[in-house]
């Protein structure tokens, strides 16, 4: 039974999973009420699904990159209930977690080209900047996790020996200006619980745990926070 928590980006959410599957979950779409929230949601979902907080056995939190005070909040929060349940932390970068969920979503499409294929997360961070990475499907790093300044000609290499797929809050962004021919773009939302529920579980079984006293937020850069233009 892991407790999984992600406030990185403009939408925050809460799920409990048992062996992988989702059990139940909440959403806030309001980014600045999300250091208000998440306490209350984290209570009430318990309550809802008929647990309470020793029957928590880890609790899951995106790491980042993200919004500044929400990876601060999301951290803090998983950090306090490990330390009082003496419980593991485990955490998970959030551009992995996109790409976790993407690939699930990509590979249930009709008429779509499986392989070669390289999964490209982007996270809104103002201007034409993003936070991204490139995975291949095996969700191995072909680009490490960064702060990037996007143009025409950004991922020429990679887009030279597979088609990218981009997704996020920050892939319109590069969508009106890449020209490339092997870029497609999902625009649907990703699972976000599906995928990090999925991602700790198998961190969990192979006791693959954070540190709890120096875990802290990949951040990438000083500061962000998300506007919506």
């Amino acid at each position: 039974m892991i407790l999984n928590i992600d406030t990185a980006t403009e939408q925050a959410s809460v799920c409990l999973s048992r062996d992988g599957e989702v059990l139940g979950s909440m959403i806030n779409d309001i980014q600045k009420d999300h250091a208000a929230w998440v306490q209350v949601a984290i209570s009430a979902l318990l309550k809802q699904q008929g647990y309470n907080m020793n029957d928590i056995q880890a609790v899951a939190v995106t790491e980042g990159p993200g919004s500044y005070t929400g990876l601060r909040v999301g951290m803090a929060t998983a950090k306090g209930l490990c330390f009082a349940l003496q419980i593991p932390l485990i955490t998970v970068n959030t551009l992995k977690v996109m790409a976790y969920g993407a690939r699930e979503q990509w590979l249930q499409l009709p008429n779509q080209v499986r392989e070669p294929v390289c999964l490209c997360p982007m996270i809104d961070a103002r201007r034409m900047e993003v936070f991204t990475a490139v995975y291949n499907n095996d969700l191995q790093e072909v680009i490490s996790p960064k702060a990037m300044i996007l143009d025409a000609l950004s991922f020429k290499e990679e887009l030279n020996n597979c088609s990218l797929i981009c997704f996020g809050s920050g892939s319109n962004k590069w969508k009106f200006i890449s020209r490339y021919p092997n870029v497609q773009f999902i625009n649907e939302k990703i699972d976000m619980d599906k995928a990090l529920a999925k991602l700790a579980t198998g961190l969990y079984l192979t006791k693959s745990f954070a540190n709890l006293a120096y875990a802290e937020p990949v951040y990438l850069k000083e500061f962000y926070s998300y506007i919506k233009n």
